[in-house]
């Protein structure tokens, strides 16, 4: 059954099939605004007339280039092309700006595909029994997973942790715009109607990250903007020695995002900042992170691409989609009358054995697709900036409208670009308002259903193990980084 399933794969028109579809799956994580989940819903329709090995192929394909493909923009112009991407800008786009864009580039493919392939492995060897471990998590465990994650706040307020703190809880403050979850009631909307459905995190996105930037850019007479010359690539941009130093990097990082994907509703945004988080805890040069640390790239390039395989073990095993773009996939499966679910490897066990296969294809065409094209991607950086800047901010409101068809998210990118401007003029971290903004809605949630599923009590948040667990965890760190800071400002003074 195994070696069938993979014969099934390597046909030639199969094969064209997949590496298609990972080199428009590249292009669409790298253009702001259009991300993977778009992608593979746009080609959901062309699925319908495929066999089923040859649709669910194409999608994989999609699925993994453009999961990675958002590298690109993050470091080249430090915009995430996927939320995914995020962290992937903090230290790809300064080592770009510092004449390394070769490396980052290399370093960003190199794990992502490491990461893309661990994740794989994962799937293929241990994904039911994984699954069932990822069914003992609740809304306990939720909500204990969403607060543990805040913690990383204390690593990201850069200098002062007051700030930090600060711009972490107004990020929460914006997630509670629109309809409170459970409830449906409409909060903070102002009588807006467009503001029911809350504020997209793609949008706000690209309005703290790449408008604010043209923002500050604007500052600057076009004559005295610095233009960069296109680096010079040997290889894959990087040493042997740099590769191998990010070992136990790459292993925790591709663990984080594998055991975070696997858990439905989280995705690989929460992936990323929290393996970006871990790194930099554990890191000798933590003061590097955010200036150019390959440490903080190849941790949110492993876990953010380490997801994708995490995401599809609820998926095939349980019939439960990990993120939004596995609820599409499931779709596909569902238009070509496959079930996913615990009886899919034995009803459908050369088919399960061929999407492995595709996958395992994908991951490699996306290697050799980016590698190919890093000398022809740092050429934009040749580009002068009073010509660049210009073609940014019209790829961000393309971006920006094409999410929901509606002026209103253009919007809320130049209202968060604006707050980012502002934000930066204060020295006020905006990664914190980024980490509170995605957790926000988790947090809420898990909250308010755990207390429907408890009566109102707060005591099985603690007395369930594993919630308990976590939120113990989470007292200890949180002292430890208080004693630590206290202790630096005493040192200091």
């Amino acid at each position: 059954m195994i070696i069938e399933g993979i014969l099934s794969v390597f046909s030639l028109h199969t094969i064209l099939l997949i590496f298609g579809a990972t080199v428009l799956g590249i292009l669409f994580g790298s253009i702001p605004g259009i991300t993977v989940t778009m992608g593979v819903a746009l080609f959901l329709p062309v699925t319908f007339s495929m066999a089923p090995i040859d649709g669910l192929s194409l999608l994989m394909g999609l699925y993994i280039g453009g999961t990675s493909g958002g590298l690109i923009s993050a470091i080249l112009l430090n915009i995430p092309g996927t939320p995914a991407s995020i962290c992937t800008c903090f230290d790809g786009c300064p080592l770009a700006q510092n004449g390394q864009a070769g490396k980052a580039l290399g370093i960003g493919i190199v794990f992502s595909f490491l990461g893309g392939m661990f994740s794989l492995l994962v799937l293929y060897f241990i994904s039911p029994l994984v699954a069932e471990v990822a069914l003992n998590f609740g809304s306990y465990e939720y909500f204990s997973i969403g607060v543990f994650s805040l913690t990383l706040v204390s690593t990201m307020s850069g200098k002062s942790l007051a700030k930090g703190i600060f711009s972490a809880l107004l990020g929460f403050t914006f997630t509670f715009v629109g309809m409170a979850p459970i409830t449906a009631f409409p909060r903070f909307t102002f009588g807006i109607r467009a503001l029911n459905g809350g504020i997209s995190l793609l949008p706000a996105l690209i309005g703290l990250f790449a408008v604010s930037q043209l923002f500050e850019a604007s500052e600057t007479p076009y004559q005295q903007l610095e233009h960069l010359k296109a680096p010079r690539i040997k290889g894959f941009g990087f040493s042997r020695s740099e590769f191998f130093s990010q070992k136990l990097n790459f292993l925790r990082s591709a663990l984080i995002g594998t055991g975070i994907g696997i858990l439905p509703g989280l995705g690989g945004a929460i992936c990323s900042v929290v393996s970006y988080g871990v790194a930099k805890n554990q890191s000798k040069t933590p003061e590097l992170f955010g200036n150019g640390s390959i440490e903080g790239l190849a941790a949110s390039e492993t876990a953010n691409n380490a997801s994708t395989g995490g995401a599809l073990v609820p998926l095939m095993t349980l019939g439960i989609p990990g993120d939004n773009t596995t609820a599409i996939l499931l779709a596909g499966f569902m238009i070509h009358g496959i079930t996913p679910g615990p009886l899919l490897f034995e009803n459908n066990g050369v088919l399960v054995y061929g999407i492995f296969t595709a996958l395992l294809i994908a991951n490699l065409f996306m290697l050799i697709s980016e590698f190919g094209g890093m000398r022809l991607f740092v050429r934009i950086l040749a580009v002068p900036k009073h010509i660049l800047l210009p073609i940014v901010l019209t790829l961000c409101v393309f971006g920006s409208y094409g999410l929901n068809n509606r002026m209103f998210d253009v919007w809320t990118m130049l209202f968060f670009g604006i707050l980012g401007y502002i934000l930066k003029k204060f020295s006020v971290p905006s990664t914190p308002l980024l980490l509170g903004f995605i957790l926000g809605p988790i947090i809420e949630t898990e909250l308010r259903r755990g207390l429907m599923r408890s009566q109102g009590s707060f005591l099985p948040f603690f007395t369930e193990p594993i919630s308990g667990f976590i939120l113990i965890l989470t007292i200890i760190i949180v002292l430890y980084s208080t004693i630590r800071t206290l202790h630096r400002q005493h040192r200091s003074a």
